[in-house]
């Protein structure tokens, strides 16, 4: 953290002037008014509540929610029940979707408004290191300046990859297609194409790696990896996409897919897929003739890039004014979120520390403590739980078995089974629990599940995990029984040591 002081002798419009109305900078903007007295602006380009609320976490999980139902009605069958499968009302569920992204974001101005922030519906550039100017013409000034502006999904520079849409899109469309064609192998890519065949969208996937969900434990993402090509995802590992065009503008056949774009459905009817934003969707107006690495070539309705994310510096003014950004066009920061200039700091995902809504609130925090209660206050990334809304979802917290075993020898307790709900049922979905345990210290360095619900369970088990409990002290628990998660209690032999 700097030693240098913003300058004092100047009357200042606000004392924090936060850019970005997102978990993380709305959080911070809050807390700072209300809690510390500041006077606090807040500039906001597009919709209040950011990513997370308006296009990514909580969009998703109730998209997740409503493909979930699919397979319910054959599991009820075999409890007795006479239910009989329906159809997916996708407008029915837009339009529901919708109105409570609006009931969020009405709830962020009114929680701002409450704290004494004062908004601003508009862009907000860096004009020096204590001048904001807005798109509307105004200019204010701040003591303090807070770059909270998040991220977004990008295309991969590809002719023609304006065809395609992006995670954003997918909440807008105005039908879903019958086939899909995703491009990635991250938790975004794998948790929409959980999404889409649940609401029985035909998905196809393509990822340029071995294995998908890179970064995680190896045996837990490919048990996520064999649920999804049992539950019907067509996965495509090895391969990338080489070239797109509207199949419209080609006079070659093509291999067709069991989609409206093969069943002779005209380019003026897939055109009707999506007309929210012409200018950003575009692409959905298939059929889309696809070739891969491997020489395959096939027709999809559409394709969805989920090829990673950048944060959101450009056009800001922040190296004219000395803000230092990285390779990857982050906000370079200490570990207390401040930049090179003193008076302007940064959270969230426009610094690609962690990138999840949870992280960037507790950075507000932080930036909080340290710069208006005194308190200079580092941000925390260490042993930070997550879930991949997959289905089923997996659970992690620590290291995964590949990384723990390069830092010494770890035994390894990991069991896999039917769970007795889909069991019963006659379903073949596995789940998995696995622990990564220190053998010197007995601490335990990770947790991993597959299941329904891991989301539910690894938010508990990540407290134990942060605290630094030993397996003897896992051990000393007494099981639920019966439940899936009494196995993290009950596993006494090492199945493996590395």
């Amino acid at each position: 953290m700097s030693d240098q002081k913003p300058d004092a002798s100047r009357n200042f419009d606000f004392d924090l002037f936060v850019i970005g109305g997102g978990s993380g900078g709305v959080r911070a903007a809050r807390v700072a008014a209300s809690e510390h007295g500041a006077k606090v602006g807040l500039a906001e380009e597009d919709r209040y509540g950011g990513t997370c609320v308006i296009r990514g976490c909580v969009p998703k999980k109730l998209m997740v929610f409503a493909s979930g139902y699919s397979g319910m009605a054959a599991e009820a069958q075999a409890y007795g029940w006479d239910i009989k499968p329906g159809t997916f009302d996708w407008l029915s569920f837009r339009k529901r979707l919708h109105g409570e992204l609006d009931r969020l974001e009405a709830v962020y101005r009114k929680l701002l408004a409450g704290s004494g922030v004062e908004t601003f519906d508009a862009r907000a550039k860096i004009k020096d290191a204590h001048t904001v100017e807005l798109s509307t013409g105004e200019v204010k000034t701040a003591k303090h300046i807070l770059v909270a502006t998040g991220g977004r999904p990008v295309r991969p520079d590809l002719p023609n990859a304006d065809l395609g849409i992006v995670s954003d899109d997918i909440f807008h469309l105005e039908k879903l297609p019958k086939s899909i064609l995703i491009i990635g192998g991250g938790y975004i890519a794998c948790e929409f194409a959980c999404i889409l065949q649940g609401l029985g969208v035909e998905v196809t996937l393509y990822y340029r790696g071995a294995q998908i969900l890179r970064g995680f434990d190896d045996e837990a993402r490919g048990l996520v990896a064999e649920s999804m090509r049992e539950n019907g995802i067509d996965i495509h590992t090895g391969t990338n996409i080489v070239e797109m065009a509207r199949e419209a503008d080609r006079d070659v056949g093509t291999v067709p897919s069991n989609s409206d774009a093969a069943m002779g459905a005209t380019p003026e009817q897939a055109g009707e897929l999506n007309r929210h934003n012409a200018a950003a969707r575009e692409g959905t107006q298939g059929p889309i003739w696809v070739k891969s690495t491997n020489g395959g070539e096939k027709v999809f309705d559409m394709v969805l890039f989920a090829t990673g994310r950048t944060p959101m510096t450009q056009d800001m003014g922040l190296e004219d004014v000395g803000v230092s950004l990285g390779r990857g066009a982050e906000i370079e920061v200490d570990e207390y979120s401040q930049t090179g200039v003193p008076s302007i700091y940064a959270i969230g995902d426009v610094t690609n520390r962690v990138n999840l809504t949870p992280v960037a609130i507790r950075e507000g925090m932080a930036f909080v403590q340290t710069v208006f209660a005194g308190n200079p206050t580092p941000v925390d990334h260490d042993l930070i739980p997550s879930a991949i809304f997959t289905q089923p979802e997996m659970g992690t917290v620590g290291m995964s078995e590949e990384l723990a075993r390069d830092t010494g020898p770890v035994e390894i307790y990991a069991t896999s089974f039917r769970p007795m709900q889909t069991a019963f049922a006659e379903q073949n979905q596995r789940v998995m629990m696995k622990l990564i345990v220190c053998q010197e210290t007995r601490v335990v360095l990770g947790c991993h599940i597959v299941a329904p619900n891991a989301g539910e369970l690894i938010q508990l088990v990540g407290i134990a995990v942060k605290a630094g409990l030993t397996k003897e002290q896992f051990d000393a628990t007494c099981a639920v029984h019966p439940t899936m998660s009494e196995e993290l209690v009950t596993m006494r032999t090492p199945t493996r040591t590395a």
